[in-house]
């Protein structure tokens, strides 16, 4: 196995299965030596399993030549995090990229989530993807203060659901919402060190979106081709190229995959604006606000993209 990555130190989270698998063995087609986490639980993070699913995908890469070892810490444990770090720089010598994808489903309405199922999936979502940061960034820090050249990666993971909003995902998508500004956030953060910080939002079938985007996949299936859109191994040649040389200077951005398709999301941005020289009277303010809603350009629906303006009737 050789390729753009050749000898670089690989962490991948939530890599036994679906699209972490695809990524793991992705990065060692290009050479990465990888450390393949994941706990081996259920999809709704109800408790880990073994380490099976780690060990499956560290097999299949060393039989095909590959350099890679399993880890199974919980990387929304503080402690865990620091042992999937230190994992990658006491087996392989150091760490180049770090691709933060475990993750977890619990879907609810609001009126009927608790608080577990809230708290749980902002666990491994946004402390998950904090934690493992957190120590390659500190990694990355020292190595950049003792005048060791760095040419990192972060690459995050996303959601549509956070940035466009699907019904039933609160926790998720509020996780996930938070995931890309903290991306964006460490990616300003850490540039003086030599690394960038990136996100992705995938769109794929795996054990946590199938129920999700299943249906989506049906109108797919109904067109004849023999390219299958929503096959989790798409997503990794993207992420993986995030991870190379020539994306050195493209850092703080979150990029929408599926299938044979990339999009650049585009955040908030400030809107319609009225300003007075004095504090706002409250009954003035009903002709003001609905008029700057008029005029602001509707939130986006679930597939991203702006919703048409509907006139009042």
């Amino acid at each position: 196995m050789n390729g753009i990555l050749d000898g670089k130190v690989v962490v991948i989270t939530g890599a036994g299965r679906g699209i972490g698998r695809g990524y793991a063995l992705e990065f060692a087609r290009h050479g990465a030596k990888v450390v393949v986490n994941d706990l081996g639980g259920p999809a709704d993070g109800s408790g880990s399993g073994s380490g099976g699913p780690a060990d499956d995908v560290v097999a299949e890469i060393v039989a095909a030549g590959g350099e890679a070892v399993a880890n199974t810490d919980d990387v929304a444990d503080e402690q865990g995090a620091r042992n999937l770090i230190d994992t990658a720089i006491t087996t392989f010598g150091g760490l180049d990229v770090l691709v933060n994808n475990a993750g977890i489903l619990r879907d609810r309405t609001v009126a009927n989530m608790s608080f577990q199922e809230w708290d749980s999936v902002i666990r491994v979502h946004l402390r998950g993807t904090f934690g493992p940061t957190h120590y390659a960034v500190q990694y990355w820090r020292e190595q950049h203060k003792a005048g060791n050249p760095v040419d990192a990666r972060v690459i995050n993971t996303s959601s549509s659901s956070g940035l466009y909003c699907n019904p039933g995902q609160a926790n998720y998508g509020a996780a996930k919402a938070g995931i890309a500004a903290f991306t964006v956030i460490t990616a300003q953060e850490v540039a003086r060190y030599g690394v960038t910080v990136n996100a992705i939002y995938p769109t794929a079938l795996s054990r946590l979106t199938e129920d999700v985007f299943s249906k989506i996949k049906a109108k797919f299936d109904t067109i004849e081709s023999d390219f299958d859109a929503f096959d989790p191994d798409n997503i990794a040649p993207a992420v993986v190229w995030l991870a190379g040389p020539a994306a050195r200077d493209i850092t703080g951005r979150v990029f929408g995959l599926r299938g044979g398709k990339i999009t650049v999301a585009e955040g908030w941005v400030s809107g319609p604006t009225v300003e007075v020289d004095r504090r706002w009277r409250v009954e003035e303010l009903d002709a003001i606000i609905p008029d700057l809603v008029s005029q602001a350009r509707p939130n986006a629906g679930t597939d991203g993209r702006p919703k048409h303006a509907v006139a009042a009737s």
